[in-house]
């Protein structure tokens, strides 16, 4: 059939319409398509591409924040910041020993041209001459290396700064910035305490787990500065966030071309909280000066039994019995705090004063020894605890049912345990021979071999009770008393104490640990756990978290932290076993308390250690008053001090009697006459007894 010429046009002319009808619908569609992403563009994604270009036009650089100051419990200030303006130089030449050091005769002539620009138009009262720059310079980079941009001044006048910006060109390496400078109080108060602050940049920034997740940060006022002062030590690296603010930002508009083409913009730097410490500033620097001064008079003593000839170092913490407060804390010799600023220390202060940088009633301090074949023949700040153990030695015989408040012990100053013509034998201080007498009289005349007999050999032939071997039930008794774990007080680099007496039931017998343990010689503590532990003995079984910061408030004013005692355990016992140590703890005789006015418990100790070719005997003391109602509790400790009695008890004393005049005893503060007329010595003890 041939084909119709008609129809096919006709379905030629439909194809057509088809096709054309069909790139219509499609150009229609994209058409449509275009409009809504054009529509997206503009009110979906608009807002935040145009704030993207705004960013990409400004630049932003941030504003150090200026540091939240630290106060005492009267509100005197111990560490504080102020906001100035510093002059920063980078070294421009670099070192060639071919040339002599010629290098750094540039560098001396802009000290030269920096002394003038001082004494032109700097504040008087701050003048800074050619040597002082030069040394700022650090030109034979002791303390920087030669990119490190050197603090040569702080505290510009206007006119400095005026002239240090109308000549920048002239005056390369120099560089003006806002900062915030770290001032501690002259006085060195708790100077181990409050800690210091360092550069973040290098060390601290890499070495320092915490700061290197600070690294990671992303919000502009958050992120730390390369050249910001942070903490790294007490309680300025312990309350780091709380204290440090957030950077404030200067905003400049730029064109492609990275010129500002706009005004500047600024957000200021808020400032960080305010701690206001437990510590008293009084209280402290008394502490700190008895320490000190008792130090100096035993090593030079006439008096046998006082003359500690070795004693350098001395410890002391006071807590308050219901609240945990820490009202002192010395850790002696202390040092200037200012010697870290800028956030770096010289060489040659750190040869002087490294040994004393750590806080010695926490961790391990040293006296100032030149070689470390020296420092070795003595104790660390960490000792055993002698005979200030004892008290809890015989809670731990009547808690167990080894004997009761009534059981008498002869004693015949002598004590032996193990296989015969091999015994090893205990004996009192002094060979005394003490007679009949129960617990109390034991604390009292702190007998060791009732210690070893009654509690350490009987504890020992007992055996295993419930699961726990003797020793398990002994070091569970120290733990809960705060010896040999964490005191809570969250400070860092706090020891847990050393416990030697699980290392000596292995290495000798279970036996021979407890009884050495029984009377303080298989544990060394610090000062801090040993205040805690006499908190413990006069509160009657609450182990309280040490607290050092009373308020924390805000730049306003606002309190945004209160402060609340926390009990971390407590121990059940009956008050009679409570009273029966105490019937002790108040007839032991201590130095120094003669007229003291208040009835009072205490235990000296003195521990002896063996280090090097020598046995050190080192001083001990714990105390609480008033005996009737407790409200401070101190311990102090005096490597190579001797005698606890004389070489320890005399700086509690000055402790006890300046929180009576600052905070009192009873509650109210009470200013001590300098003659006090009290009666007679309230130990009853002869000034030639010696206690233990």
């Amino acid at each position: 059939m041939e084909d119709d010429p008609q129809k096919r046009e006709i379905i030629n002319r439909r194809h057509f319409s088809f096709r054309l009808n069909f790139f219509f619908f499609v150009a229609f569609a994209l058409f449509s398509i275009l409009i809504v992403q054009l529509a997206i563009l503009q009110f979906v994604d608009g807002p935040k591409l145009a704030a993207e270009g705004s960013k990409k036009g400004t630049r932003e650089v941030p504003i150090p924040p200026i540091r939240g100051n630290i106060y005492d419990s009267t509100g005197y200030p111990i560490a504080f910041s102020t906001s100035t303006q510093s002059l920063y130089f980078t070294i421009q030449s670099q070192p060639n020993k071919s040339e002599d050091n010629s290098w750094a005769k540039i560098e001396k002539e802009m000290a030269k041209k920096l002394a003038k620009v001082f004494a032109d138009y700097g504040d008087p009262t701050k003048t800074m001459t050619e040597d002082d720059i030069i040394r700022q310079m650090d030109l034979d980079f002791r303390i920087n290396t030669i990119s490190t941009p050197r603090r040569i001044k702080s505290g510009l006048t206007n006119k400095e700064i005026a002239y240090f910006m109308e000549n920048r060109t002239s005056l390369k390496g120099i560089d003006i910035l806002e900062e915030s400078v770290r001032n501690y109080d002259d006085s060195s108060i708790a100077v181990q305490l409050v800690g210091y602050l360092k550069k973040y940049k290098g060390g601290v920034r890499d070495n320092f787990s915490f700061y290197k997740e600070k690294s990671l940060e992303k919000d502009a006022k958050l992120k730390y500065l390369e050249e910001e002062d942070v903490g790294v030590d007490g309680l300025e690296f312990m309350y780091q966030d709380v204290l440090r603010g957030r950077n404030g930002l200067k905003s400049y508009p730029v064109n492609n071309a990275e010129q500002v083409v706009g005004p500047m913009q600024i957000t200021n730097p808020e400032k960080g909280s305010d701690l206001y410490l437990t510590i008293n500033k009084n209280m402290q620097l008394k502490t700190e000066d008895a320490i000190m001064e008792h130090l100096k008079k035993i090593r030079t003593s006439s008096n046998s039994f006082e003359r500690a000839p070795y004693a350098e170092t001395g410890f002391a913490v006071a807590m308050e019995v219901d609240t945990g407060k820490i009202v002192t804390m010395a850790s002696m010799p202390d040092y200037d705090p200012n010697i870290w600023a800028g956030g770096r220390i010289s060489p040659e202060d750190y040869d002087n004063f490294g040994n004393v940088l750590t806080n010695g009633t926490i961790s391990t301090v040293y006296g100032n020894y030149e070689t470390r074949a020296e420092r070795d023949k003595h104790p660390s700040s960490i000792v055993p605890s002698g005979s200030v153990l004892k008290p809890l030695s015989i809670l731990v015989g009547l808690n167990e049912g080894l004997f009761t408040p009534t059981t008498i012990y002869t004693d015949t100053g002598v004590f032996s345990f193990g296989k015969k013509g091999y015994e090893t034998f205990i004996r009192n201080s002094q060979n005394h021979v003490y007679g009949n007498i129960d617990a109390a009289k034991a604390i009292e005349h702190s007998s060791n071999t009732f210690l070893a007999k009654m509690v350490a050999d009987k504890l020992y032939m007992r055996g295993t009770q419930n699961g726990k071997s003797s020793i398990e039930i002994w070091d569970d008794y120290m733990k809960q008393f705060g010896l040999g774990v964490l005191t809570g007080s969250g400070l860092p680099n706090e020891s847990k104490g050393v416990i030697d007496y699980f290392n000596e039931a292995e290495r000798g017998s279970p036996q021979s640990a407890l009884v050495f343990a029984s009377f303080g010689q298989q544990g060394r503590y610090t000062t801090l756990q040993l205040a805690q532990y006499v908190t413990m003995l006069a509160n009657h079984g609450k182990r309280l978290k040490p607290q050092f910061v009373n308020e924390i408030k805000d730049s306003d004013g606002n309190v945004i932290q209160g402060y609340t005692p926390e009990v971390l355990n407590t121990i059940d016992l009956p008050e009679e076993y409570w009273k029966e140590i105490e019937a002790g703890m108040s007839k032991v005789s201590s130095k120094g308390f003669e007229n003291f006015g208040y009835s009072y418990m205490r235990k000296t100790g003195t521990s002896e250690q063996d280090v090097a070719s020598r046995r050190a005997e080192n001083a001990v003391f714990i105390a609480y008053a008033p005996a009737d109602n407790p409200k401070l509790a101190v311990a102090v400790v005096v490597p190579d001090g001797g005698y606890g009695s004389y070489g320890a008890s005399p700086i509690a004393r000055k402790i006890f009697d300046a929180y009576d005049e600052e905070i009192g005893l009873t509650g109210v503060p009470k200013k001590k006459t300098t003659d006090p007329t009290g009666t007679e010595n309230t130990d009853g003890t002869s000034n030639n007894e010696v206690a233990r």
